[in-house]
């Protein structure tokens, strides 16, 4: 039985490229049983396949060439333990990555959806909003560059691990500015927190309550129609004002061509007439 193998038939039938083969040869992790003086042709032997499995065995769970060769040099059984026992933790957190990452993506599905089919533009209604997780710059913002810094700027202070998305950032806008028809001068920016790991130190909240809301068919709030109608259903209901206006974009011009597609709301914190 040939028991005789060159590197082109050790990639073949351990699924392995010949350049990391040679690779671990440089590195003297798995070295050749023989190598031809006249050609220096690499063979190996069927002895060494065992050794061959345990290294892609531990690479395939991620454990670092460094304590691999490690193992190899000096078989120690506490040793091997502790690289799974690593790697178990490693690996752990990779799932809980994951699965905050699929959470994210699904709450931006059933966002998206929502909005998709919504159509009551124009329209203000009560809305009873949980507290929400925010990171917030409190600081005047009139023009966009200054908008896109803002962020930046949050986003390196909370040194998330995920990009931000779009739907995620918030402004706020003082009820005397809007009640004089400037739209184009932010307080403040902020964006709703999906990470748990952001220290709190940078965390702070929207209150939990009842909100005057509207939903609007522009990627951004630029005219006053919308706050016209939110303010005066307001009055007519002689609901008092809780705070700063909040508006948030939803869908603009990077997730759709259609104009008839933006969606942005603005929620107003509200209190009820006491009976």
């Amino acid at each position: 039985m040939k028991d005789r193998f060159t590197i082109g038939e050790i990639a073949k039938l351990h699924n392995i490229s010949v350049k990391t083969l040679r690779y671990y040869d440089e590195i003297e992790l798995f070295k050749p049983i023989e190598v031809d003086q006249h050609n220096n042709y690499r063979y190996y032997s069927t002895a060494q396949f065992e050794h061959l499995n345990t290294i892609n065995y531990l690479r395939n769970l991620g454990v670092p060439l460094k304590e691999i060769k490690k193992q190899f040099d000096e078989p120690d059984l506490d040793y091997f333990l502790n690289i799974l026992k690593k790697q178990q933790q490693v690996t752990a957190e990779r799932i809980r990555d994951l699965q905050n990452i699929n959470e994210r993506v699904i709450n931006r599905i059933n966002e998206l959806e929502w909005a998709k089919s919504n159509h009551q533009y124009g329209i203000p209604f009560i809305k009873d909003i949980n507290e929400r997780q925010i990171i917030q710059l409190n600081k005047k913002i009139s023009s966009h560059p200054e908008l896109e810094l803002s962020i930046r700027k949050l986003e390196n202070i909370a040194r998330l691990k995920s990009s931000i998305f779009i739907g995620s950032v918030g402004v706020t806008l003082p009820i005397e500015q809007i009640k004089n028809n400037n739209f184009k001068e932010y307080n403040s920016i902020f964006l709703l927190v999906e990470e748990e790991n952001i220290a709190p130190d940078f965390k702070t909240t929207l209150p939990s309550g009842q909100y005057a809301c509207i939903y609007c068919n522009e990627e951004r709030i630029h005219s006053s129609q919308y706050y016209d109608k939110l303010l005066e259903f307001i009055e007519n209901n002689h609901l008092k004002i809780n705070g700063d206006a909040i508006e948030r974009t939803i869908i603009d011009h990077y997730m759709t061509h259609k104009p008839e597609e933006y969606f942005s709301e603005i929620q107003i914190p509200i209190t009820r007439p006491s009976s």
